[in-house]
């Protein structure tokens, strides 16, 4: 039940996507009236809501739930919606407004989060703890019923952190911050004030964990929060006893010393922790190794839309065979110094072949491929003319998807159909 003070107030829900649709179911499961909608493009859903002029509702509603695909660099009314901006919230903001019984964990970072919250959520389910997982992975947090004894873990992208207003969780979970978004945000400024806004409205009796390259940016606030500080070298020293090879890798060793924080917080055992965590399955387009072959490993890393996300998955494989290519970051750079001995060869697909090409130039070995079925075929054949052993074929593009497909998700599900069709034919 969201208290009576919530019902009296007015709304305009501009963006009906995934996390505008479960705004409007939330008013409606909890007898909200008093709301209108809005959006751009689809202007013939739920007329009957659906303002006669948007400049009158927009100075009238109290508040303005925006969706976290709407940009205020971008939409077609941007300069109405800055005017007002001092009343836009987001759906995590409802969630604060209306309930605050829940325990609740937000976490954000460049990279690294949705990989966090998936593990952090199996292993409080594995130690008899009630939770739920919502927000930028998946599951709008409106749709997620909690109850007193829940822990609600929520994924915060910037986009939804830019504007909120009311986000203030027991936990607050800043894992790191690099180059990523700038186009939506207009700067870096901007987009690292939109992370560190999950500590702004902590009280002095909840707990912010902020990666070390971040505290002295966090001690220049004035935030409530009890600072905790994860400790990598401290999780290094026991993740040998861990029987599961995903979690063991270097990839994942920054987002586990913050499960390991959070979980010694919580009161959970050492043998406990480690012994949950055999049972985690890699998320899809994660590092994901789906596919072995002979002495060669395929390695779908998709979700790696900029270079620093691509760094760890480099990083951490060897005798690399690398593809990369589509629409790169703005102000992104590729800095191959560490671990360009990793990589045997690499492969350039997408509409920025010039972008890649400046890149790499004299780093690395490198051929234009094109695309994904080109590329493939053309490492298998290189594999197979060199004679190598123990290679990866390794997908991490460095770039988002969005010139060639729609998602990260399909580029990644072409990647592991076409590595498999082909494997069998030249392997």
């Amino acid at each position: 039940m969201v208290p009576n003070s919530i019902k009296k107030l007015s709304f305009l829900v501009y963006g009906l996507g995934l996390t505008g649709q479960s705004v409007i179911r939330f008013f409606k499961k909890n007898n909200i009236k008093n709301y209108q909608i809005w959006d751009d493009t689809y202007n013939k859903l739920l007329r009957n809501k659906r303002p006669k002029s948007l400049s009158k509702a927009l100075s009238r509603v109290n508040y303005i739930v925006l969706s976290p695909g709407v940009s205020l660099t971008k939409s077609k009314n941007k300069k109405k919606l800055k005017r007002y901006k001092h009343k836009i919230i987001t759906d995590i903001d409802l969630i604060f407004l209306s309930q605050n019984f829940f325990k609740s964990i937000v976490i954000t970072g460049t990279n690294g989060k949705s990989t966090t919250c998936e593990i952090l959520k199996h292993v409080l389910r594995k130690n008899k703890y009630k939770t739920l997982l919502g927000g930028n992975i998946g599951t709008p947090v409106l749709d997620l019923k909690s109850n007193k004894k829940s822990f609600f873990i929520i994924e915060a992208s910037s986009f939804q952190l830019a504007h909120s207003k009311f986000i203030n969780p027991d936990y607050a979970i800043l894992i790191n911050i690099t180059n990523d978004h700038i186009d939506w945000h207009g700067s870096m400024r901007h987009y690292t004030e939109s992370k560190f806004k999950i500590f702004n409205l902590q009280k002095k009796n909840q707990y912010a964990f902020v990666n070390k390259n971040l505290v002295n940016s966090f001690k220049t606030k004035t935030f409530l929060g009890k600072l905790i500080i994860p400790n990598v070298l401290k999780y290094k020293k026991i993740k040998h006893k861990i029987d599961n090879q995903y979690i063991k890798s270097s990839i994942n060793d920054e987002n586990m010393s913050f499960i390991l924080s959070l979980t010694n917080l919580l009161g959970i055992k050492q043998n406990s922790f480690l012994k949950s965590l055999s049972s985690f399955i890699g998320l899809n387009h994660r590092y994901e190794i789906f596919l072995k072959k002979e002495n060669n490993i395929f390695i779908n890393d998709s979700k790696a839309t900029s270079f620093q996300a691509t760094k760890y998955a480099l990083k951490n494989s060897k005798n690399v065979y690398w593809i990369l290519g589509g629409l790169p970051k703005k102000n992104d750079k590729i800095i191959l110094k560490e671990i360009r001995k990793n990589i045997k060869k690499a492969y350039i697909v997408g509409k920025h072949i010039n972008f890649f090409k400046k890149q790499i130039k004299n780093k690395v070995d490198y051929q234009v491929s094109g695309n994904i079925k080109k590329s493939i075929i053309q490492i298998l054949r290189d594999i197979k003319s060199s004679k190598s052993q123990n290679n990866t074929i390794l997908f991490s593009p460095a770039a988002a998807s969005f010139d060639q497909f729609l998602n990260f998700e399909k580029r990644g599900d072409e990647f592991k159909k076409l590595s498999k069709f082909y494997a069998r034919k030249y392997i």
